[in-house]
């Protein structure tokens, strides 16, 4: 399984910040956001992670880059060693993929296309301004998945009626196995339109053919290549499923969410501790 985190867009609701810090690289807990994102679609499964980023964000390559003299200079300071090594070991499965312009999410997903073999398979993505606390959302898709055949999963979350404008919303019966089929999806509709509070909440695990549906460049809402058209593309051809899984999602797009994420994942990650999983 290949994984996808698209990483491009300017980062503009944390301006003048992001003019020289990607939000993909603010710190939690002594990592950047999108090291945590990494780690989670490795955890999931993934031999390698495609990165889609941009020229204006050479922080995040040079993160993933190895520096071999980097460890000499740290003098055997065993802990923070350790964490370099630990870093070293995920940079082997990144790649790069730069989007040189900004036409959608479903765009950005596009440019990964070369460096994925063809056939059939899942392709995971995961977006670099979405981070999870409280549990790994990849793996509760993949796991979805296995129990629907190897179906397509979108990882979904309730929101407010006001806010289903900002979101792609879904709409969906329930099987006979307790899983939820979607029928449809709809990219930011008027609450007034919505088919339900569930919104697309910043992880997919799709049959590699979405591709093959966002290559025909349909233009959607905002004049963008949207994955979520792809993906209602897809829904007239195989089944895809919706989870809302268990953890807590967290926009760091912006500093409200941003510090949200701080604090949820000082708790968790104090818990994880005590309990013995963090050691």
């Amino acid at each position: 399984m290949k994984a996808i985190i698209p990483a491009a867009g300017h980062g503009t609701r944390f301006y003048p910040l992001a003019k020289s810090v990607p939000k993909e690289m603010l710190p939690i807990l002594g990592k950047p956001a999108i090291q945590w994102i990494v780690e989670e679609a490795i955890e999931a499964g993934s031999d390698e992670v495609i990165i889609i980023t941009s020229s204006d964000k050479p922080a995040i390559t040079r993160h993933f880059t190895p520096d071999a003299t980097l460890a000499e200079r740290l003098n055997g300071r065993a802990e923070a060693v350790e964490a370099l090594r630990h870093l070293d070991a995920l940079s082997s499965k990144v790649r790069f993929v730069e989007q040189r312009e900004q036409r959608g999410l479903g765009h950005a997903v596009l440019q990964a296309a070369p460096l994925l073999p063809s056939g059939d398979g899942l392709i995971l993505i995961l977006l670099g301004d979405a981070v999870v606390a409280g549990a790994n959302a990849s793996c509760e898709l993949v796991a979805c998945s296995r129990a629907h055949g190897g179906a397509s999963v979108v990882g979904l979350e309730p929101v407010p009626l006001e806010r289903v404008s900002r979101y792609g919303i879904v709409a969906g019966q329930t099987d006979d196995r307790g899983g939820l089929r979607l029928t449809d999806i709809v990219e930011k509709p008027a609450p007034e339109e919505a088919p339900s509070r569930l919104a697309v909440a910043g992880r997919y695990l799709l049959d590699a053919r979405v591709l093959d549906f966002l290559a025909e460049e349909h233009v959607g809402k905002g004049g963008e290549i949207q994955l979520t058209d792809a993906i209602r593309m897809m829904l007239s051809e195989e089944p895809v499923y919706g989870l809302a899984y268990s953890g807590r999602r967290h926009d760091i797009g912006n500093p409200a969410g941003y510090l949200g994420a701080l604090n949820n994942f000082s708790t968790t990650e104090a818990v994880a501790v005590d309990s013995g999983q963090g050691q």
